[in-house]
């Protein structure tokens, strides 16, 4: 059993059949709320805005160049091509068109028949529509419909609390399950799908169920007593105590909430998180003590290339701390010799001994020779030469990695063990990231939205 911060994680391979591998996952992430995403809070509680910088270990003897802007070559625009389409097979088949809520994870080795249900993977899959029908994978009358259906649902029929969605919810009748919370977090994940749908059907009744939803969410309730957003609620306990108060994914929920007409978020809710500084090898960047998503989530659909507010430009940020990320796996080397500049990438994920929050720098959770390709694949934009060496790698020298949804969730070179499962998060974020990094089409679209540029406008965020 793998620890984090003192938390003993649930083991959920081997031992359990599915359902009990997704309970664990759930108590997994009932714990973590307690924890801002996995941090080891005793180390920056009362951190200021701008801390002094964290030092870490300094593998090379200069400090390293900052990372050069590159381009997808035509033969990787074809392998995301294929990656994409089985991406997109994931959040097709996977989803159940009565509800639009598609699985939180799959089976791909059986026949999978789990009942749960994420918002998260549904805002990832209400996504993946839009650019499956751009792309041609579903013809445009069939995804209309899907959208209509699963907006539909959404707004008569998935249980909210002042608007906001339970984590996981029944695939079949979108019922509560389990005791999991009113996520603000996950809410934001489905609301920037259905903001997606909103700008790329250019239908009506698509565009009034969008915004129906959007402004039905009390941004103004999770943060009646202060600029920070809790991590959710429950109707048990009420508030989850953890507060979003660190770089992390947290971004998209705030420029969402500062966007909403309805309920907004004061201005100051932008300025209220902490921006810790990282420095690794000479490379200073806004960080948390966290795994690699927490740079990619909110930049799969807020275009923030080429603006910056008062503290920075967070685009350029996530370059340099995906450069941070594959500098660190390679320096580790010694220890686990899969780690090389074609094979590296850890953030949290399934592993041979539970799901774990791991990644860094610093080192966070108990890191063992484990790949996740969803690591690269969410970073395409921000290292795309990189990012692609590690894709291609894993696709042509470890063929149990793929599935017909394209990557397992992780895999471990060194002791042979390759996961059974897809998760839809980490899917997503690959599918999202590689068209992002394509063609920018998902960046584009959401960016259409008045909620979302008034958001931006309000953080300050601007071209330079």
């Amino acid at each position: 059993m793998g620890r984090i911060d003192g938390m003993t994680l649930p083991k959920i391979y081997r031992e359990f059949d599915p359902e009990e591998r997704e309970d664990s996952r759930r108590k997994f992430l009932r714990r973590m709320a307690a924890f801002s995403v996995g941090l080891p809070l005793t180390q920056v509680r009362g951190a200021p805005l701008f801390a002094q910088s964290i030092p870490q270990t300094q593998a090379h003897a200069r400090p390293a160049a900052p990372p050069t802007p590159q381009e997808l070559s035509p033969q990787d625009d074809q392998f995301l091509e294929v990656l994409e389409h089985a991406n997109f097979l994931f959040f097709w088949e996977q989803t159940n068109p009565p509800t639009g809520l598609t699985k939180d994870r799959c089976n791909v080795r059986i026949d999978d028949k789990g009942l749960a249900a994420s918002i998260a993977s549904t805002g990832f899959g209400l996504t993946a529509i839009c650019i499956g029908e751009k792309r041609g994978y579903v013809r445009y009358a069939e995804a209309r419909n899907r959208v209509i259906q699963a907006l539909s649902f959404l707004w008569h029929k998935l249980p909210t609390h002042r608007g906001f969605f339970y984590h996981f919810a029944n695939i079949n009748t979108g019922e509560r399950m389990w005791d999991s919370e009113v996520s603000s977090v996950d809410t934001a994940i489905l609301l920037c799908g259905v903001l997606t749908c909103s700008q790329h059907f250019h239908d009506k009744t698509i565009a009034e169920l969008a915004h129906a939803i959007f402004d039905r969410v009390e941004w103004n309730w999770l943060s009646e007593d202060t600029s920070l957003l809790s991590h959710g609620w429950t109707p048990e306990l009420g508030f989850i105590p953890s507060r979003w108060d660190l770089y992390s994914e947290l971004m998209m929920m705030y420029l969402l909430g500062m966007g909403s007409t309805s309920h907004p978020l004061p201005s100051d809710a932008w300025f209220a998180w902490k921006r810790t500084i990282f420095e690794y090898d000479g490379l200073r960047y806004v960080g948390s003590f966290a795994p690699l998503f927490v740079h990619q989530y909110s930049q799969a659909w807020f275009d923030f290339r080429h603006k910056r507010d008062r503290y920075a430009d967070y685009f350029e940020n996530s370059v340099i701390a995906t450069d941070v990320h594959r500098r660190f796996c390679v320096d580790l080397n010694e220890q686990f010799v899969d780690y090389t500049n074609a094979l590296w990438g850890i953030t949290a994920s399934d592993s041979a001994n539970g799901y774990v929050a791991w990644g860094g720098p610093p080192a966070t959770g108990p890191i063992d020779g484990t790949i996740v390709p969803a690591a690269a694949g969410g970073s395409l934009p921000f290292l795309p030469d990189a990012t692609m060496r590690v894709l291609r790698t894993i696709h042509d020298h470890y063929p149990k990695a793929w599935c017909r949804y394209g990557f397992v969730d992780a895999f471990n070179p060194l002791t042979d063990w390759y996961d059974t499962d897809v998760i839809g998060i980490d899917t997503g974020i690959t599918m999202l990231m590689a068209e992002n990094a394509r063609t920018g089409f998902v960046w584009e679209t959401i960016m259409k939205n008045p909620e979302a540029q008034r958001g931006m406008e309000i953080a300050g965020l601007k071209r330079y």
